[in-house]
């Protein structure tokens, strides 16, 4: 039988329930925000039993057996302690002392509500503005290290996520040697990447440092979703806000460190890196959406997966990767 769907106990009302569990009782009112790996609603709060209370929260429900808790819970230490640095990061609320609830068979988190809009990459003091942002969180990343979260490294991200691939018969036959073959070849220069920049520091990370994970205001950004931080090169969140062409991200990546290193130091071999974590999220990704395709949401979220015409794409996308990843680096 077909594994029962991840989050098919968790109705509206369940949502609700888990909420007053943890002492934050709602109104009634729930929004579905826009996630697909946990489930995120925006949930009113009952307001005149508690006068001070916020008028809505966040809650976060994680989804199952994807993380240990020691591992959430280094998540949210990780954000608490940035916090305490005043860099505005999301964290998650303390309840009864605890900021990891567990009800009906699943465990969530609840946050403050934040605003805010996508930043303008475009705009060069928007750019070394999130450098310096992320200088801040790296220069306290870099003060201890993760003891349970992961690390990113071509074996967990690359050759880990191929073999999955493979292992469940995701790529047509008709594809399958030739995706074989430029999977092979992309791990190779990815390896090849890595030798060329040498033994490089690797820290605490958000590890998903893309616009949709920021939030900015008029003071400035702020970060959401640590979900996926973990240890790794400093370049990781930082090569997700370039874009275009060479010359492009040339300019983009003076921007950012013109920000960035005012608060932590860049090793310019890290440069080496930039095509080869581009490469492997490319291959992480695809095989993110395959183990998660017994999830109802994904299917209607992400119709274009798994045919013809994806497969073929992501072929030429690895040979465009592999020649990328032969040229010399964009210089700092």
């Amino acid at each position: 039988m077909p594994a029962e769907p991840p989050y098919s106990g968790l109705t509206p009302d369940a949502a609700l329930d888990a909420l007053a569990s943890a002492g934050f009782a709602g109104d009634g009112r729930l929004l579905a925000l826009n996630s697909y790996e946990n489930r995120v609603y925006q949930v009113w709060l009952e307001t005149e039993a508690r006068p001070n209370s916020p008028a809505s929260v966040v809650a976060k429900f994680y989804r199952p057996a994807r993380w240990t808790d020691a591992q959430i819970l280094e998540e949210h230490a990780f954000t608490l302690e940035l916090v305490e640095r005043e860099i505005p990061v999301v964290a998650p609320l303390a309840a009864g002392g605890k900021t990891l609830h567990a009800f009906g068979g699943f465990r969530f988190a609840v946050y403050p509500r934040r605003g805010g809009r996508t930043p303008e990459l475009e705009d060069r003091r928007t750019l070394e503005w999130m450098g310096r942002f992320i200088g801040r969180i790296h220069a306290v990343g870099a003060t201890r290290a993760f003891v349970d979260r992961p690390a990113l490294d071509i074996e967990s991200f690359g050759r880990e996520a191929r073999d999955w691939l493979l292992a469940h018969d995701f790529i047509p036959t008709d594809l399958l040697e030739a995706w074989k073959s430029a999977a092979a070849l992309a791990l190779a220069g990815v390896a090849h990447c890595y030798e060329r920049a040498g033994e490089v520091r690797t820290l605490r990370l958000h590890g998903d440092c893309h616009a949709s994970n920021v939030l900015w205001t008029d003071e400035g950004p702020h970060f959401v979703d640590f979900d996926d931080c973990r240890t790794g090169p400093t370049i990781q969140d930082l090569w997700m806000l370039l874009s275009g062409d060479r010359a492009s991200m040339t300019r983009q990546l003076a921007d950012v460190l013109a920000g960035y290193e005012d608060f932590h130091d860049f090793d310019p071999r890290e440069l080496h890196l930039l095509e080869a974590l581009r490469t492997l999220r490319l291959i992480h990704y695809s095989a993110w959406l395959a183990r998660r395709w017994d999830d109802p949401a994904f299917p209607a979220a992400f119709p274009w997966f798994n045919t013809q015409r994806y497969w073929q794409d992501r072929i030429l996308e690895l040979k465009e990767q592999i020649a990328l990843m032969e040229e010399e680096p964009i210089r700092a």
